[in-house]
C-alpha cells in the first residue's frame, strides 16, 4: 500500500482533525465522482427545520474513512489475529467511497423513481470514473472487490460490518455529525470507549460486556436523533412536498409537457432512462435551479409545489388516529369536492414510511440485505445479542413511537372551509 510522503489533514469539526496517509483514499477524495458530494447535502430538507444541517455527504464520507481508519489501527496496534490485514485497503475505500452514489436530496429521488443508492454507489465503483481508475491503480480486481463490501456481496463479513452493520463507522459518523450540526445533544456518545471495546471475532465485529454500557448509549442516541431529528413532523413535510414535485414533473413529462426548463440529465431522469453519465451531473444545485424556473409553469400544481419548497411555506401537519385508508378515503373524496388534487394536496404519513430505521435485535447471521446486530462477547468467550443482556436496549428495541399524521396545503383549504363536514374540519384542526 503506497503511502503519501507527508500525511493530509482535514480539520473537522466533529473529529478534530481527520488524517489521509495512503496515496490512493488522497486520489479518490479528488476524483470528480466524490468531488461532487461537496453539492449534496447530508440531510436532505432537514436545513428547512434544522437550519445548521447544511453538512454535505462529502464530510459525512470522510468521516466514515477516519472512524474506519481509527478502528483498524486499534486492531492492529493490539495483535488482533481476526482481523485480516490484507483487508484494510478494501476497508478503508469502502467506507469513503459507501455514500458515493446518493443523488440530489436522495431518498425522496430514490422513492419517486425506484432507485437504490447503493446500486449506483456499485456502478460508480466499476463504471467508466475517475474512481475506477484509481482503484484498478490497486490491482485490476480491487474495484469488484470495494463494490462487492458495498453491496453486501463480499466474502468476509468482518469487512462489510465496518460499514454496514447495526453499530458501524457510518451510523457512528452520522450521529455524530448530523447532532452537530443540528444543534442538540440526542447524538452524543463515547465514541472513543466504543472503540476501545470493539473486537474482530470469528469474523464478526463485536463489543466487549465491559463495553455494554457505552454501547446502550450510543443506542439510546441513535433512538432519539431518530425520532427528534429524521422523523421530524416538518422535515417530513418538506419531505412530502420534495416528492410531489418531482411525482407532479413526471407525470407531466409523461403527458409531453413542454418544460420551458429542462436540462438533459433532469429529462433523463423523469424518463426513466437516466444513465451514469446523466446522474452523475444530477446535484442539489441544478435540481434547485430547475426549481426556481418550474416556479413559472404554466401547470399550477407543479409551479404552487416549487413555489413552496423554495420558500418555505410547507403543508401543515396534524396527528391522526384510527383506520387509516378509511380515513384516507373519507379526505380524498372531500378534496375532491373542493377541487383540491387528493394526489398533491394531501399525504397520510406513517413511521412505516420512514427511510431510517431504530435498533432492531435480528439474527446473528442475518441475510446480505439486513444489518448485523450488536453482539456482546463476555468473558468466557460467549456472544449474545445486547437486547437479551441490556434491559434499556431491549426497552427501545423496533420500537416505533412515531405519530401518524395528515399533511395538507392549509392555504388552499381555508377558503373552502364552509364546504367541509364539521368531522373533516375537526380532524384538521380548523
Amino acid at each position: 500500500m503506497y503511502r503519501l510522503r507527508e500525511e493530509k489533514v482535514f480539520k473537522d469539526p466533529v473529529h478534530q482533525s481527520i488524517y489521509v496517509q495512503e496515496a490512493t483514499i488522497w486520489k479518490l477524495i479528488n476524483t470528480a465522482e466524490f468531488q461532487r458530494l461537496r453539492r449534496i447535502r447530508q440531510l436532505g430538507t432537514s436545513y428547512l427545520t434544522f437550519h445548521g444541517a447544511e453538512h454535505s455527504r462529502f464530510s459525512h464520507s470522510l468521516g466514515v474513512y477516519d472512524i474506519t481508519r481509527r478502528i483498524i489501527s486499534q486492531f492492529e496496534r493490539n495483535g488482533y489475529q481476526d482481523w485480516p490485514q490484507e483487508e484494510k485497503m478494501v476497508s478503508l475505500c469502502a467506507s469513503l467511497l459507501h455514500d458515493v452514489g446518493h443523488g440530489p436530496f436522495s431518498h425522496a429521488i430514490e422513492q419517486v423513481f425506484d432507485t437504490d443508492h447503493e446500486e449506483w454507489s456499485c456502478a460508480i465503483i466499476l463504471g467508466d470514473t475517475e474512481i475506477n481508475q484509481v482503484l484498478k491503480e490497486v490491482s485490476e480486481d480491487f474495484p469488484q472487490k470495494v463494490a462487492a463490501v458495498i453491496c453486501k456481496t463480499y466474502d468476509k463479513p468482518i469487512v462489510v460490518s465496518l460499514v454496514s452493520s447495526q453499530m458501524d463507522a457510518d451510523r457512528m459518523d452520522y450521529l455524530l455529525r448530523d447532532a452537530y450540526f443540528t444543534g442538540v445533544n440526542y447524538g452524543t456518545f463515547d465514541l472513543d470507549r466504543i472503540l476501545r471495546v470493539l473486537r474482530p471475532y470469528r469474523g464478526r465485529i463485536v463489543v466487549k460486556e465491559s463495553g455494554m454500557h457505552a454501547v446502550e448509549d450510543y443506542l439510546m442516541s441513535r433512538y432519539q436523533m431518530y425520532w427528534q431529528i429524521y422523523f421530524h413532523p416538518v422535515t417530513r413535510s418538506s419531505d412530502i412536498v420534495l416528492r410531489q414535485i418531482f411525482m407532479r414533473a413526471r407525470e407531466l413529462y409523461r403527458r409531453g409537457h413542454a418544460f420551458k426548463f429542462l436540462l438533459p440529465p433532469l429529462a433523463q431522469l423523469l424518463n426513466g432512462t437516466i444513465g451514469l453519465r446523466d446522474y452523475l451531473a444530477l446535484d442539489e444545485a441544478m435540481v434547485q435551479t430547475a426549481f426556481g424556473q418550474w416556479a413559472d409553469e404554466e401547470d399550477d400544481i407543479l409551479a404552487d409545489l416549487c413555489k413552496r419548497f423554495l420558500n418555505r411555506r410547507l403543508y401543515k401537519y396534524v396527528p391522526f388516529e384510527g383506520e387509516h385508508e378509511t380515513l384516507e378515503a373519507k379526505l380524498r373524496e372531500a378534496w375532491e369536492r373542493i377541487g383540491l388534487h387528493p394526489d398533491y394536496h394531501l399525504q397520510m404519513d406513517t413511521p412505516t414510511n420512514l427511510p431510517y430505521d431504530v435498533y432492531k435485535p435480528g439474527s446473528p447471521d442475518p441475510e446480505p440485505k439486513e444489518k448485523t446486530p450488536v453482539l456482546v462477547l463476555d468473558d468466557k468467550d460467549r456472544l449474545t445479542e445486547i437486547s437479551l443482556k441490556s434491559d434499556i436496549v431491549r426497552s427501545i428495541a423496533g420500537l416505533h413511537t412515531g405519530k401518524y399524521y395528515i399533511y395538507y396545503p392549509e392555504d388552499l383549504v381555508l377558503p373552502h372551509i364552509n364546504s367541509l363536514k364539521p368531522e373533516i374540519r375537526e380532524l384538521l384542526g380548523l
